[in-house]
């Protein structure tokens, strides 16, 4: 049974970290580590956490760092995996990667997200993930250590787009799949994050290898807000890869974002059978849409005039 590293990375999560963490420990797949990489918190996160493993570390200045210190430099496992916080993951997942990378000639696997939350717009956000699986605007959750390494890792220089940044480096060495959801051992009737999870809004399946995503306290506001924030920090990944890249087209292009993510692999019959969501979904879009560029035209000017 190969080892599994699976790094946490917070900040102030002191409401998340005990069911991230709980999750981990309740996996049916028993050789796992836990490995938190903290930045500096001023909450209990890290004195919950060390209820549940030893391996509770402080790291800044942010996550591309946190993550490479946990995943390279303290990780032990054949297999690395990282999630945040607000994550929960299923309790047959670990097992479901490694049978899947054991016997695939993946070096790494993307992961079905589940969004959480009982709200209007949480379940527009739940629709809006499910089409994204395995995408371009999807990043890869699980990877062998070796090819992790290999690539050095998240690239620090980068302020967003690092997650797609690394698929790209790792897809020039091996190749990535997506696990089947479906397949697997049954949901464990006393799963302790269960009761939880159908709490915010999600009836468990039988079987179901996926990762819950808790947005529970979704706010409009805040994410259009932090959505706009992403205009000045994909610069360096832009220019990384250059803008005529076909991921890049795609990841920043008005048509794929817009249409063809939700159209392909006959997305719109979904989006038929679901009207009232498919509207808030394109609402929410336009609205992200219109404060990214906002804030792209007030930098530009900024720029300009200095």
């Amino acid at each position: 049974m190969p080892l599994v590293s699976i790094v946490v990375t917070t900040k102030n999560e002191q409401e998340n970290i005990g069911n991230c963490l709980l999750s981990i420990k309740d996996q049916t797949y028993s050789n796992v580590e836990a490995i938190v990489v903290d930045n500096h918190s001023n909450d209990n996160t890290q004195k919950i956490a060390r209820k549940y493993t030893d391996f509770v570390f402080d790291k800044g200045p942010e996550r591309s760092a946190q993550r490479n210190y946990g995943m390279i430099n303290m990780a032990k496992g054949k297999y690395v995996m990282f999630i945040d916080a607000d994550m929960i993951l299923s309790p047959c997942l670990i097992e479901a990667c490694v049978n899947e990378l054991e016997k695939e000639d993946s070096v790494a696997l993307f992961i079905s997200e589940i969004v959480l939350g009982t709200s209007y717009w949480c379940k527009v956000r739940r629709f809006e993930r499910s089409f994204y699986d395995a995408t371009v605007i999807d990043s890869a959750r699980i990877y062998r250590r070796d090819i992790f390494c290999q690539v050095g890792g998240f690239d620090d220089q980068i302020d967003f787009g690092e997650e797609w940044d690394i698929d790209k480096e790792v897809k020039k060495i091996g190749d990535m799949s997506l696990l089947n959801a479906e397949v697997g051992q049954k949901v464990p009737q006393k799963w302790k994050s269960g009761n939880l999870i159908e709490k915010l809004g999600v009836q468990m399946p039988a079987s179901q290898n996926v990762i819950y995503h808790n947005e529970a306290a979704f706010d409009v506001k805040r994410y259009i807000k932090k959505k706009a924030n992403y205009a000045k920090g994909f610069d360096k990944y832009i220019q990384k890869w250059g803008r005529d890249d076909p991921d890049l087209q795609k990841q920043f292009g008005l048509i794929y974002r817009y249409f063809g993510v939700f159209f392909e692999r006959y997305g719109w019959k979904k989006m038929i059978s679901h009207p009232m969501l498919t509207v808030g979904m394109y609402g929410l879009r336009f609205c992200v849409g219109v404060a990214f560029l906002s804030r792209k035209v007030k930098m530009s000017k900024r720029a300009y005039l200095t």
